[in-house]
């Protein structure tokens, strides 16, 4: 039996690629873009929020918000909670993301481009149940207090 494992990684890789390819001229990586499209649809999102929806552990989410925020694409405001940090796109953040979307889309477009149209729909429903049935599998540990 094939590895999936193996195929799946190196597909991730593929796609980690051509996304540096596409979208080279930005300075964003696959991960920080993840987070642009988070915050674009939840500004003010807390970052431990974030980091549950990221599928990432708090250190490596404090990590990205410290470099989009340092590219001033970010900024962060602390909430009432003053541990908790809220984040927004900056106006240049919102413009970046926004240029983004055409790079992105070719990198996503490239990635599939290989398998015929038809095979396209059900290859990602396959992906996308593999990833529900899993469920919580390989996500950060929760946060102990």
């Amino acid at each position: 039996m094939e590895r999936p494992g193996v195929l799946i990684r190196r597909l991730h890789q593929v796609h980690s690629a051509m996304f540096q390819e596409e979208c080279a001229g930005f300075g964003v990586t696959p991960v920080q873009y993840s987070l642009l499209t988070l915050l674009a649809g939840a500004p003010g999102l807390e970052q431990g929020a974030a980091a549950i929806g990221l599928r990432l552990d708090r250190f490596t989410t404090a990590d990205v918000v410290r470099r989009l925020e340092a590219a001033g694409l970010l900024r962060t405001e602390r909430g009432q909670d003053r541990r908790a940090k809220m984040l927004f796109l900056t106006t240049h953040g919102i413009e970046v993301f926004t240029a983004m979307q055409a790079c992105v889309d070719r990198a996503h477009s490239r990635l599939v481009e290989p398998l015929p149209e038809r095979r396209r729909g059900p290859f990602l429903r396959v992906l996308r149940e593999l990833v529900t049935r899993h469920g919580m599998v390989g996500d950060p540990p929760p946060k102990v207090r």
